[in-house]
Formats: structure tokens, C-alpha cells, sequence
């Protein structure tokens, strides 16, 4: 049988104040055919299907869209997770009506861990893989017994709680031994040996990687990860995987090569992993050097064929001496080319030290929300030990926030 392993999304996400509709829209087109050329059986998509929790109307039609085009074709089963951008009553609102269809979505671990074995069947309802469907475990689904003395004392909690998860959905999948057909496992979190294109924000907190490939049960024929968007094997573990993301989502993504990956399974066995690359459809491109030279590399590239998307371009100057309204000019300079300039940067180099700024203030909407508190500690000298701490608190107050304001928004009208 065929499992295509997707993940991270983000739909709805605003790439520096410019909507992605088109590209999503685009990207989800080919996956749907995709998954038909290949006579896809099962698809899985490991996490963040949304950007945010409470995500755009358009971006809930894409889904919605997609999910549906694919009835009737060969993939008559599909497992969806939640991930940390994700609201899990978002995702869970339509369970029923999508389980019909045979689409399975686990935005939240369920409460009885059984709920959370998800087995897959043939046209014929013969059982054809089974899937131990982990989504992005919240603190509530991990808590310990008993408090923790400090911050290491409750990462090790944490990593504890991971492993227990998969270790208690393992003996529950033993039974399935019998039928002979792929046990798999997902997840959405980070894993030792993973490396990310950029910074990304930490969702178990005070943490970065949280479970080794060993430690996931030898029973999971594959395990299909989310979270980190630059598709790789967690270590040597070619069976434990990251998809990575469906489209570059920062400029730091530009040189990862985006893709799915197609899993060929006879019974047991996992003959073959083939990652399926995902087409360009907006070129997103980094110039970087002294101004003269980045004029030169606009001109070079705008004068090349990009399709139908205009690229988009940030541009990082570097120079020993300030030059008023740089960016002005700059801008002034691209104007009426083939290609959108969303981001100036300035590289101001100095005999002992380099400072690197933007040309105009930062907006808050431009930083990650734990970048400003990280300042906020700096400029009131707060050690780096103790900051860390306040992270973790604040980290853990913002997702409590943000749980209660997505239930919020989705009890029903009185």
C-alpha cells in the first residue's frame, strides 16, 4: 500500500503582511494530484494545518476544498493532527460529519488513549495500516504528578511524559500485530537529531528536543513527524521522519527543498521512501552585498523567468558608512521590475564590531511574541538564568491564554 506523509502547512499564513491564498491554493492543487497520479491509499498530514488558531475564512475553504476534492480517488483514508498553531476545536468541530468520509482529525489528545488508534480499511473493509495518531501533546496531556522543584526538574518531566504517551499507545497497538499490516505512529514536537532552517518557537517549554528516535517503541513501522519544516530523518532513523513544510515560510527556508514523502509498504515492511518534490510556485530570494552589488543581482535576477508569481525579495546592504534614505532608493531602483522587494536590511560594519539593523523601525507584528519578551528581560538587566525561567512561565501563560480564547470563540451562540 502507499501512505503519503504531509505536514506544516500553515494555511492563512501572512508572510510579512502578504497573504499566501494563491501559493496555498496552488500547492494544495498539486497535492491532490499528486496523490491521484500515484494512487495514493492513506494520507497523513502531522500538524500546524493552519497557521493560527482562529484562521481566515479563506484558509478554512482551502481546506475544506482540498479534503473534499479527494473523494472518490484512491485515498480513501485520511488521518489529520493538530499542531501548536492549530486550535484543537478548529479542527475537532467537524469530526463527525469528516469521519464519515473517512477523514480522522485529532486536534487534542482524546482522553482514552484507545480513541487515538485509528485503524485504516480497503474498499473492501479489510483493515490496511493502523495509526497511533499523536498530535501536539499541550501541557494538560503531560502533566506530572507533583510540582517541579525547577526548570530542568520539569523538562525532564516533559521529555518523561512524551515518551510515556508513545510507550502506553504501543501496548495498546500490540493486538494489531495479527493483521500483518503497517503500525505508524505521528507526532508534532521536536526530536533529537532534527535540524530546523531557522529559529522556531519552542513548544514544550524550556526545551528543545524532546525524545529520541530510540526511544519511540520498535512496534511503529514509521513515524511521521510535524513541527520542524525542513524535511530530514530524525538521526539514522530513515523510518522516523519530518516532511517538512508544503512552502517556504521565511526567508531562511529559500535553500530547503520542499517536498512529501511517499512510503511503499508490502505488509510489514517498509520497501521504499521516496520524497516527492513540491514545485516553486513563488520564488523567494536573499541578495545580499554592498549596495552597488545588490543593484547588479536585482537587475540579473528580475531579468529571469519566475512564472506566474511575482517573486518576492529581501535584500541585506552592506556597507561601512551610512547613506541617507538607503531604502528609499532601493526601493526607487526595483521599481517597474519582476519582483516584489518586502524587506530591507542594513549590515553597517564597523572597525571593531558589526551592528546589523533594520531601515526602518520594527512594527510588533513583525516579532515572534517570545523575541519581545526576550528583550523586555534584557533591557532590565534580568540574568540569562532567570530569564530563562520567566520564559518558560510566560510561554506556559500564553498558551493558557490561547486555549481559553479559542473556546471562547467556539462555544456556541446562547
Amino acid at each position: 500500500m502507499r501512505i503519503l506523509h504531509t505536514s506544516d502547512w500553515h494555511l492563512g499564513q501572512k508572510f510579512l503582511h502578504n497573504d499566501r491564498e494563491t501559493e496555498h491554493r496552488l500547492a494544495l492543487d498539486w497535492l491532490r494530484h499528486c496523490i491521484e497520479t500515484h494512487k495514493v491509499d492513506a494520507l497523513i498530514v502531522s500538524g500546524d494545518i493552519f497557521d493560527v488558531g482562529n484562521p481566515p475564512n479563506y484558509a478554512l475553504q482551502l481546506y475544506y476544498r482540498f479534503l473534499t476534492g479527494l473523494l472518490g480517488s484512491s485515498c480513501r483514508n485520511i488521518v489529520i493532527t493538530g499542531g501548536n498553531h492549530d486550535s484543537p476545536s478548529t479542527l475537532d468541530a467537524p469530526r463527525e460529519l469528516l469521519q464519515a468520509l473517512n477523514i480522522q482529525v485529532l486536534g487534542a489528545a482524546p482522553e482514552q488513549p484507545e480513541d487515538a488508534l485509528l485503524l485504516l480499511k480497503d474498499a473492501h473493509d479489510r483493515p490496511i495500516a493502523v495509526v497511533a495518531a499523536v498530535p501536539f501533546l499541550r501541557d494538560r496531556d503531560l502533566r506530572q504528578g507533583g510540582v517541579a522543584a525547577n526548570g530542568f526538574d520539569r523538562v525532564t518531566r516533559v521529555r518523561e511524559g512524551i515518551v510515556q504517551h508513545y510507550q502506553q499507545l504501543a501496548v495498546l497497538a500490540e493486538p494489531y500485530r495479527q493483521y500483518e499490516i503497517p503500525i505508524l505512529a505521528t507526532g508534532h514536537l521536536y526530536a533529537f537529531g532534527a535540524a530546523s532552517s531557522d529559529k522556531q518557537d519552542n513548544i514544550y517549554l524550556g526545551d528543545v528536543a524532546n525524545i529520541e528516535a530510540r526511544q519511540f517503541p520498535e512496534i511503529f513501522d514509521y513515524v511521521a513527524l510535524g513541527h520542524i519544516h525542513r524535511a530530514q530523518p530524525v538521526g539514522d532513523s530513515s523510518h522516523i521522519r519530518y516532511s517538512g513544510s508544503l512552502l517556504p515560510l521565511s526567508f531562511s527556508e529559500v535553500k530547503d527543498d520542499k517536498s512529501v514523502c511517499l512510503l511503499n509498504f508490502e505488509g510489514r515492511t517498509l520497501k521504499s521512501i521516496e520524497p516527492i518534490p513540491v514545485p516553486v510556485f513563488r520564488r523567494l530570494k536573499t541578495i545580499q552585498g554592498d549596495l552597488e552589488a545588490v543593484k547588479s543581482s536585482l537587475e540579473r535576477f528580475a531579468a529571469k523567468p519566475h512564472g506566474t508569481l511575482t517573486p518576492w525579495v529581501e535584500v541585506l546592504i552592506e556597507t561601512d558608512e551610512y547613506v541617507p534614505q538607503m531604502d528609499v532608493q532601493l526601493r526607487d531602483f526595483a521599481a517597474g521590475m519582476n519582483l516584489e522587494l518586502l524587506k530591507i536590511r542594513v549590515n553597517r560594519i564597523g572597525k571593531s564590531r558589526e551592528i546589523e539593523e533594520e531601515t526602518a523601525p520594527l512594527a510588533l507584528e513583525d516579532l515572534e511574541v517570545s523575541d519581545v519578551f526576550r528583550k523586555r528581560c534584557e533591557q532590565f538587566g534580568i540574568p540569562e538564568t532567570e530569564s530563562k525561567a520567566l520564559m518558560e512561565t510566560f510561554l506556559e501563560l500564553r498558551q493558557w491564554m490561547q486555549e481559553k480564547q479559542d473556546a471562547t470563540l467556539n462555544q456556541p451562540a446562547a
